[in-house]
């Protein structure tokens, strides 16, 4: 073989393989935990019911007093209450949050 002569090059298994574990990091670190945690925002929209205490997303605390298929019901002062879409509570509080403030 002479001295200038290229190097034989591989049939490109090489940059497949490369590839796949891109992607499967990509799946290991950013598709599967947000599916979890969409999988457990909608087990906690299903479990909601009236007296649970509530923020929503947009950072109210209140507690709900009437639950609909789309829609929640949440006072959030004394005499005081909005109708807020499910899927804006972001978390539900241990019992007995709100009254500490």
């Amino acid at each position: 073989m002479a001295e200038g002569a290229p190097a034989a090059q591989g049939g490109g298994y090489e940059m497949f393989i490369m590839i796949a574990i891109f992607f499967a990091i990509m799946y290991f670190m950013i598709i599967r935990p947000q599916q979890k945690r969409s999988k457990d925002h909608k087990k906690l929209l299903s479990s909601l019911s009236k007296g649970d205490e509530v923020v929503t997303s947009g950072g109210m605390l209140g507690k709900i007093l009437k639950v609909g298929d789309n829609s929640i019901k949440v006072e959030i002062a004394e005499g005081v209450a909005i109708k807020v879409q499910k899927d804006s509570i972001s978390s539900v509080l241990p019992k007995g949050s709100l009254k500490q403030d």
